[in-house]
């Protein structure tokens, strides 16, 4: 597909069940290759036999997931091209739904097998238990249902990549105008933010209509999956089999006590430094001390090189895995009108090679993304030689301790972005930054909970909610004036649009990303290496034992967040 910034990829192993010269695009292609792995299970006579079945299965999976990645990859990097949203809608509207009751039926036949009792206990386990979840959940009345969900999903998508505002001449995105808020002219900065603001609450209709929409279809799939509510529904699809809905609260909890006291002397120190009467919103990105702004780079490939760079200094390996995405032009980092908001790393599942999608402007938290996204990049590599599919990937609570940790551990080498007093001032506002987003994550997470435990509630319920949220956990920003932008700060949230109930994971894997900071302190050699080695699992082990492999606990109490919150906050030199 032309519009992919990256040129044909040979498969990682040879096809052997699909024919090397098909492209998996159409049902006409693709359909046979279920029935010949339906019929061939009729066969089996061995463990050996179904284990290279199951081998088969992993490698329509893959060739299947891999055309699906090409075109959602394609349409978020060119959310105005119509080519783009129709190959990838087309996809979503036409070959997925036919897809679900095909492996649905793998699925079945699966578990049913007589030999699926012999094959090796510990190898199987969490394959066996994700298998049956799905045929536990596969209903095919929600099949419309999710195909709809989806559609809904790229119209957001479309829609808050399509925003751009005019500042003083010249047309620019809502990214691009993030660099303004860190401008030592405060009045600048108030002007930027209120552009913004405004730009946004433009289209709050949209957004809440959008929203109210996927809603509907949620509760509608929870209802036919039997659960009285979706989160029960969405924690149960997302396979949490070691955290309840309960820890999530004691989670939310845990964040107000420990860290909300913590963000609110982090705002205090800001109020005293910059001598104002009160933080305002465009008060939080500019340095309390006047300095100008961090600008790590001006062009996109000097981030690149930077951070090549960093990487020779964490780990040789690890850096010849990244300058083989540059060589593979395995990366789309720039932001530009049409872009599709945020950034992801996305694992092109045959090729087994990851991509990285982001908009960088020119700033620090650019930097900090890249190598949040390298993390993720690095732990596609390290499950690349797993064969069977399911293993490539691991929990989502797990692929951001990949993604943070490498945040933290590559943090420690920013000089090759800046002379020395700017990186440790860069490493500060990174430490900061850990600070403020576990309120926020906590508050998405707890809009969440009330969201689906409240149906049949009103816009106006639901604003309401989100601003005692805000109340809760939003530390000592003054939002006089502008209650209004303050409402409808959700709307930005593009994982409650896109990804109901993951969000919480960033919490969960900040702690485990922190204790593997922690550890890298007082060795950094044994740190790295079982960092690498819980990534190499991929997907094969429970949460715990994963977090366990790379040195730290599988635990989100206050237990666990009081004693990083401490070294968080000697590394601050916060009281």
């Amino acid at each position: 597909m032309s519009l992919l910034p990256f040129k044909d990829l040979p498969p990682y192993r040879k096809r052997s069940f699909v024919s090397p010269e098909s492209v998996l695009s159409s049902l006409d292609v693709i359909l046979p290759l279920f029935d010949r792995l339906e019929s061939q299970a009729t066969a089996i006579s061995s463990p050996a036999e179904l284990e290279q079945w199951l081998l088969d299965c992993s490698e329509v999976s893959a060739a299947m997931d891999e055309e699906s990645s090409r075109r959602y990859i394609a349409m978020s990097c060119h959310t105005d091209n119509p080519e783009a949203e129709k190959a990838y809608l087309e996809f979503v509207e036409k070959v997925e739904p036919e897809l679900k009751p095909r492996q649905f039926k793998l699925a079945q036949i699966y578990l049913e097998n007589s030999f699926r009792k012999d094959l090796p206990q510990q190898r199987y386990a969490i394959f066996d238990r994700s298998t049956a979840l799905h045929v536990e959940l596969y209903r095919p009345e929600n099949i419309p249902l999710e195909t709809e969900e989806a559609k809904i999903g790229q119209q957001y998508q479309k829609l808050a990549g399509s925003l751009t505002v005019q500042f003083r001449g010249e047309e620019k995105t809502l990214v691009q105008m993030g660099k303004f808020l860190e401008e030592t002219d405060r009045s600048l900065r108030k002007e930027a933010w209120e552009l913004v603001s405004t730009r946004r609450i433009q289209e709050a209709e949209k957004f809440e209509d959008l929203f109210e929409k996927l809603f509907i279809i949620r509760e509608q799939i929870a209802k036919n999956a039997g659960f009285q509510n979706y989160r029960d529904y969405s924690f149960r699809a997302r396979g949490r089999f070691d955290y309840t809905p309960e820890d999530c609260v004691a989670f939310q909890k845990a964040i107000e006590t420990e860290v909300v006291p913590v963000l609110k002397e982090l705002h205090e120190e800001r109020k005293r430094q910059m001598k104002l009467e009160s933080v305002r919103p465009w008060d939080l990105a500019v340095d309390p001390e006047n300095r100008p702004p961090l600008r790590p780079f001006e062009q996109v490939e000097d981030m690149v090189s930077g951070s090549d760079r960093i990487f020779q200094q964490v780990d040789k390996d690890l850096a010849y895995q990244f300058q083989k995405m540059r060589q593979l032009q395995l990366l789309d980092l720039g932001n530009r009108k049409g872009k599709a908001p945020g950034g992801y790393q996305s694992t092109l599942a045959e090729s087994r090679v990851p991509f990285i999608f982001m908009n960088a402007v020119g700033q620090q938290r650019d930097v900090e993304t890249m190598l949040h996204e390298a993390g993720h990049a690095f732990h596609a590599f390290a499950a690349q030689e797993d064969d069977l599919y399911a293993y490539r990937s691991a929990p989502i609570e797990f692929c951001e301790v990949a993604s943070m940790s490498m945040e933290l551990l590559g943090n420690q080498y920013l000089e090759q972005f800046y002379p020395a007093p700017e990186a440790k001032r860069a490493r500060r506002d990174h430490l900061e930054g850990i600070v403020e987003i576990f309120p926020w994550i906590a508050t998405v997470d707890a809009f969440q909970h009330w969201i689906y435990s409240h149906p049949g509630h009103t816009r106006t319920q639901r604003t309401a909610a989100w601003i005692d949220l805000m109340d809760r956990f939003g530390g000592n920003v003054d939002w006089t004036g502008f209650e209004h932008i303050k409402a409808a700060l959700w709307h930005r949230q593009l994982h409650i649009f896109l990804y109901p109930f993951y969000y919480i994971e960033y919490g969960i894997a900040q702690l485990g990303a922190l204790q593997v900071w922690a550890n890298s302190k007082k060795n950094p050699v044994d740190a790295l290496n079982k960092y690498k080695q819980g990534l190499k699992l991929g997907g094969s082990r429970p949460l715990p034992e994963l977090f366990e492999a790379a040195g730290c606990k599988f635990d989100f109490s206050s237990e666990t967040v009081k004693p990083l919150l401490a070294l968080l906050q000697k590394e601050l030199a916060l009281p």
